[in-house]
């Protein structure tokens, strides 16, 4: 008789996995980027040039750059964000991370009790929402337009919360190609955030994970580059322009912070050989590969949305994308996309519904978030004609002369 594991499982053990069984073939989930884009031929390249030349580092932890990660590559990363987003930082304060997420997870780790109070924007990453759910941490969620957070809401939160006593300890946004809508946050009002964040004496958490993506090749300051007070954290990564199962990311913070956070990061280091990789790949390739990727990507965005006005018409609404893998349409309110998600992933076809990816999950089950950095253009179309299909067959929407559905 095998041994019973639930009789010893811990309190936190409470999900329950699936196993893997393939992608669906229209697969509009995930921040998976188009195959083709990996440079392999140049990784390939740098692959054996560090193994080579400074394979036998690795016999040491850290090998001689210390807990923080390689150095070469935090170098590059600090010349990066000078260049790209206008944030001046030394080696000292990044930490090279296991993908953004870990970079999460220890920011959430170093600042964060159950019960703490965090500010985000109103839609989020569920990957955030999910883990102060875990931790026990209250959330809300501040109202987004077309440029990202509001700073009107944003403002009244942190005021009512004052009147009840409360401050919270960051600020959580993803201000540039927010994470699901796709806004860009202006730099006036990102300038109106520190300055919020002074006045009621707040952190902010800024996740720049999509900045690269901007299609039209230009981005605002990060707001890391506005702050003159050190309150911000700041976390990149390289899954989204490079490859996402490289799962190399980054924090970036002041050393004040960042000597509490080190001592936290206790899995003896991220992988050492991406790391050496992309220290010997990045400088004299990332600029050019970016560059080709972005058209890459718009292509794509541009596909989806054709598709998505030749299936479903004038029955939903979304803002065309300015840079990024991702879509938030919204449908007429009879449709529920929980529901949707499980018959379109029956026929094979697979998105994310919205209540997983917004702070108040029952009034946004007519939303949903599109995926296009992986599948091919064809594939694009013949998944969105199949999603109406379905979307149809369960809701009746779109509306169709004739009330039948197209075939793909």
């Amino acid at each position: 008789m095998a041994f019973e594991f639930g009789s010893v499982l811990s309190a936190k053990a409470t999900a329950q996995a699936g196993q893997f069984s393939g992608y669906p073939p229209y697969h509009f989930v995930g921040g998976n980027i188009d195959e083709p884009t990996v440079p392999v031929d140049a990784l390939g390249d740098a692959v054996r040039k560090v193994i080579r030349d400074q394979g036998h580092a690795m016999a040491k932890y850290g090998m001689d750059s210390g807990p923080q990660g390689h150095l070469p590559l935090r170098e590059f990363i600090c010349d990066c964000l000078k260049t790209r987003a206008g944030i001046a930082a030394t080696p000292e304060e990044v930490l090279l991370t296991s993908g953004s997420l870990q970079a999460m997870d220890l920011v959430n780790k170093a600042l964060l009790n159950e019960g703490d109070v965090v500010l985000l924007e109103a839609a989020n990453y569920s990957g955030a929402l999910s883990r102060l759910d875990a931790l026990g941490v209250k959330y809300v969620g501040i109202d987004l337009d077309e440029d990202g957070m509001r700073m009107d809401a944003l403002e009244r939160s942190l005021s009512d919360l004052a009147s009840a006593g409360r401050k919270p300890k960051f600020i959580y946004t993803i201000p540039t190609v927010q994470n699901p809508t796709g806004s860009v946050m202006p730099v006036e009002r990102r300038r109106e955030m520190l300055a919020l964040a002074k006045a009621f004496d707040v952190a902010i958490f800024e996740d720049d994970c999509y900045a690269d993506l901007v299609f039209a090749g230009t981005r605002p300051p990060a707001i890391y580059a506005l702050d003159r007070d050190q309150r911000v954290i700041y976390c990149g990564t390289f899954s989204k322009t490079i490859a996402p199962a490289l799962r190399v990311g980054y924090l970036v913070a002041p050393w004040q912070l960042m000597r509490s956070i080190l001592p936290l990061k206790t899995d003896a280091g991220s992988g050492a050989l991406e790391q050496m990789v992309l220290a010997e790949y990045l400088p004299g390739n990332f600029h050019d590969h970016v560059c080709g990727l972005l058209p890459v990507l718009q292509a794509k965005a541009d596909a989806l949305c054709d598709a998505l006005d030749e299936h479903f018409g004038e029955c939903i609404e979304y803002d065309k994308p300015v840079g990024g893998i991702y879509l938030w349409v919204t449908l007429p309110g009879n449709v529920d996309t929980d529901r949707l998600f499980q018959a379109a992933l029956n026929q094979g076809v697979e998105i994310n519904p919205g209540s997983q990816w917004t702070v108040d999950g029952a009034a946004n089950k007519h939303r949903m978030r599109l995926c296009f950095g992986h599948p091919s253009i064809d594939n694009i179309r013949a998944g969105i004609a199949k999603l109406a299909d379905v979307c149809f067959e369960e809701f009746g929407v779109p509306v169709r002369s004739g009330n039948v559905p197209r075939s793909v």
